[in-house]
């Protein structure tokens, strides 16, 4: 069985809450989780950065110190130059992708980020490149799909508004590979499980903050809740199943 941790939507921005709140969350999969003992993978889905600065990125990349493979994708707050001179040591405004190949998985991390807009869409060369790694990893290969915005209406209108404007090509790439077990993405700031193409499509939560569903109240953030984490857990029968957990900050 593997097991993949998610987080999303950090939003570093320099100020001591949000940087808590992370702590919080990279204390829990280190300390109490284990770490790399337990968890196979940590996938960061998007809006790293509040702002997209470089100085963001840098405390990032400090706080989310740990000895577990990680992958991370850019979402809407994020900034591709930036990131990538950071993180990558390579300043390029081309989406950023990446891919962590394991002995029986292929986790893919998707960039679903239009630079200067809010919602979101994966082009076909982003899609293309993701055929490549699948076919490089076989056929017996479970996929794990992630990228930022949500493909499907998820029940928050000011998150449906800016989701990703057309996900028929993905619709197109999931259907077209059979091994793929699922798609996770951030974006909401809420936990919820749904499907997409006849696939399980699952939600993280927010690190930084968690938004009201309609009937919650007037205000879209909900301060009660704490930071969360989604744990997919992708067993011997190909079966993706999530657990979430909110972590005291």
């Amino acid at each position: 069985m593997f097991v993949i941790a998610q987080i999303s939507d950090l939003h570093f921005d320099g100020g001591p809450d949000h940087r808590r709140r992370v702590a919080a969350v990279m204390d829990y999969l280190n300390g109490r989780c284990g770490g790399p003992r337990n968890i196979d993978a940590l996938l960061v889905t998007g809006d790293v950065a509040d702002e997209g600065l470089p100085e963001e990125y840098r405390e990032a990349l400090d706080a989310l110190s740990t000895d577990i493979p990680m992958l991370m994708t850019l979402g809407n707050h994020d900034e591709r130059a930036a990131y990538s001179a950071v993180v990558r040591g390579d300043e390029c405004s081309e989406p950023v992708n990446s891919a962590l190949h394991l002995s029986g998985l292929l986790i893919l991390a998707l960039d679903s980020s239009i630079p200067g807009r809010s919602d979101g869409y994966i082009a076909r060369a982003t899609l293309d490149w993701a055929r490549a790694q699948i076919a490089e990893s076989g056929p017996d290969t479970d996929v794990l799909v992630s990228f930022h915005h949500p493909a499907v209406p998820v029940g928050i209108p000011f998150i449906d508004d800016r989701r990703q404007l057309d996900p028929d090509l993905l619709a197109e790439f999931v259907a077209e590979h059979p091994n793929i077990v699922g798609c996770v993405a951030g974006h909401a700031h809420t936990p919820a499980t749904t499907t997409f193409a006849g696939r399980p499509h699952v939600i993280a939560p927010g690190v930084a903050s968690t938004l009201n569903l309609p009937f919650e109240g007037t205000d879209i953030v909900n301060a009660a809740q704490q930071p969360g984490v989604a744990f997919h857990l992708i067993d011997d029968d190909h079966r993706l199943t999530t657990h979430f957990r909110g972590v005291p900050a």
